[in-house]
């Protein structure tokens, strides 16, 4: 028996909005401390993590492990049917489930859907735990405008890190430019840039994967950016009382690839 539900059905299109543009099958994991999933997107560039926790459901059960393979594009579709208001309950009674069923209720009126499963063969990838060099916290919507705005210039995007803040900075055909956001201490949480810098990094990515994946914005006010140089990036959404998103990304190796 398994079931989790989200008393607020929003975060849980949020979550799925985010990483459809950068996987498309993936292996849901469930177990007796939550909802977990890790996917690589079809170049083996970057790779999706979610972390959701127990605690952080109005309702969940999970008496045995469980693996369910889903089709990202599919559960758009079962969602698409569901209100903004909606608590949203995922529940399979299956030891080896074959479906997923997700259950949608607002104040008036109950849905209910049957998502077909699918057999993935995907290895749990070990992401281990690494020290980061720097760590740079900001707000996401400013992180969100930067990759967007100098992702006209040029495909990749160089970030260089000191401890007076964080640059982003592009050179292409048209010209070149940069972005310098300084650390403060903004009286709104939310506004304030975080530099935990012990040895500075400089290293570039391709936009397109921020670009993509910045639609996770609306799960938090802040972006952390976690780097150490010539390893990949981790870009990390918290989401409130529930987890976190993360997409680690690796970086570009020289300007060539930027084809």
């Amino acid at each position: 028996m398994f079931e989790a539900k989200f008393e607020d059905g929003v975060l849980f299109k949020k979550i799925v909005e985010a990483i459809k543009e950068l996987v498309k099958n993936v292996n849901l994991e469930a177990n007796g401390t939550g909802i977990s999933l890790q996917a690589m997107d079809t170049s083996h560039v970057a790779l999706v993590a979610l972390q959701l926790n127990e605690k952080g459901f109005k309702k969940y059960r999970c008496e045995k492990s469980l693996t369910m393979g889903l089709s990202i594009e599919n559960l758009q579709k079962i969602l698409k049917c569901s209100g903004n208001d909606d608590q949203i309950t995922l529940r399979t009674q299956e030891e080896e489930p074959t479906t997923l069923s997700f259950t949608f209720e607002s104040k008036n009126r109950i849905s209910e859907f049957q998502l077909n499963l699918m057999s993935l063969d995907q290895e749990q990838l070990g992401v281990p735990d690494t020290d980061y060099s720097s760590v740079i916290k900001m707000p996401s919507n400013e992180f969100t405008k930067i990759c967007r705005e100098l992702g006209n210039i040029n495909e990749a995007i160089g970030i260089e890190t000191s401890k007076d803040g964080i640059k982003f900075y592009v050179k292409g055909d048209i010209g070149e430019g940069q972005v310098s956001v300084k650390s403060n201490d903004g009286e709104k949480k939310e506004e304030r840039v975080e530099c935990d810098v012990d040895e500075p990094v400089n290293l570039s990515f391709a936009v397109r994967y921020f670009n993509l994946f910045n639609k996770a914005a609306a799960l938090s006010p802040q972006v952390i950016l976690s780097m150490s140089q010539d390893q990949p990036l981790v870009i990390e959404y918290q989401i409130e009382n529930m987890g976190s998103l993360k997409l680690y990304l690796a970086p570009k190796i020289n300007d060539d690839e930027q084809q």
